[in-house]
């Protein structure tokens, strides 16, 4: 499904929330429509979550978040980014391209078709939520950043401001905060980078204007309102390896059989729901696989 930037949707052909939720025999497919989708050439749609996953309500998905930048608990992003403007914004791009540039956001998005994709994603404190996104595969922008072909990493940098953030004015982490894929990481299908969730524009305390979604990956490896983008040959140090290595991999895999030094991974709270369900390899998205082959899951966390 292609869509106009959020922004110059009018409410009046926002699909509401109820008719997303209803959606059943969209998001009811198993895994035999998910080996279908991963075999198609080129996939740049979204895969289909497990069999009989609902989407979270759009309540929840905006009112309970990580995002310190603006506090540690989980309701005070949506508090305390308030008033948080994201325009204009620009995002420098830098480190081992063939030409460094500064980029206006809005002018890179406005003439791309933005795509529509429903995906599961799985938080290292064991909960869990199925969000429809909206916005553009992570490849399109890095062909635009034409990449030398020594580099091998790309580095994402969130906006460091205490006045806007407050959460920066406390050194719980070392600002600003960074996360990083491997390039062919950054290349896959599935990675995007998010302007939008349930057909409106994204919110602060969910990243605006412009995150990181990976959806095999533990959800601390999103990064969000993006400021920088560096493309660099050694691996980066991603903000929680600074902070705790030992309980944070650069990698992220959601891997049941790894589990955080002080919770298993092996099962998950569904946002919403009161039963725990199993956690899948990769959240259930095999079509990664082939990125971590002959590797040590265990050692690469």
């Amino acid at each position: 499904m292609l869509l106009r930037p959020p922004a110059d949707i009018p409410s009046s052909e926002i699909t509401p929330e109820s008719t997303y939720l209803s959606r059943r025999d969209f998001l009811g497919r198993g895994a035999g429509a998910l080996a279908a989708a991963a075999a198609l050439p080129g996939v740049a749609r979204a895969m289909p979550p497990q069999d009989k996953d609902e989407l979270t309500p759009y309540e929840d998905v905006t009112t309970y978040n990580n995002f310190y930048e603006f506090g540690t608990d989980k309701a005070d992003p949506a508090e305390n980014s308030k008033g948080f403007t994201t325009k204009p914004w620009s995002v420098v791009v830098d480190g081992l391209v063939k030409k460094p540039f500064t980029l206006q956001l809005e002018d890179f998005i406005k003439p791309h078709k933005l795509e529509d994709r429903t995906y599961r994603h799985r938080c290292v404190e064991a909960w869990s939520m199925v969000i429809p996104w909206q916005g553009f595969p992570m490849a399109d922008f890095i062909k635009r950043a034409e990449p030398l072909g020594s580099a091998k990493y790309v580095q994402f940098f969130t906006l460091h401001d205490p006045k806007r953030m407050p959460g920066q004015e406390r050194p719980i982490l070392p600002w600003p905060y960074t996360e990083a894929l491997r390039l062919d990481e950054a290349m896959h299908p599935l990675a995007m980078f998010g302007t939008g969730l349930y057909g409106k524009t994204l919110l602060p305390q969910n990243g605006a204007p412009l995150r990181t979604i990976t959806p095999w990956k533990y959800g601390f490896k999103a990064c969000k309102s993006i400021v920088r983008i560096t493309f660099t040959e050694k691996q980066p140090l991603n903000t929680w390896q600074l902070t705790n290595a030992s309980e944070y991999g650069f990698y992220a895999n959601v891997n049941p059989e790894v589990d955080h030094p002080r919770w298993t991974q092996s099962k998950e709270r569904r946002i919403g729901e009161f039963r725990r369900r199993v956690t899948l390899m990769f959240n259930g998205y095999p079509q990664v696989a082939s990125l971590y082959g002959g590797m040590d899951l265990h050692k690469n966390f």
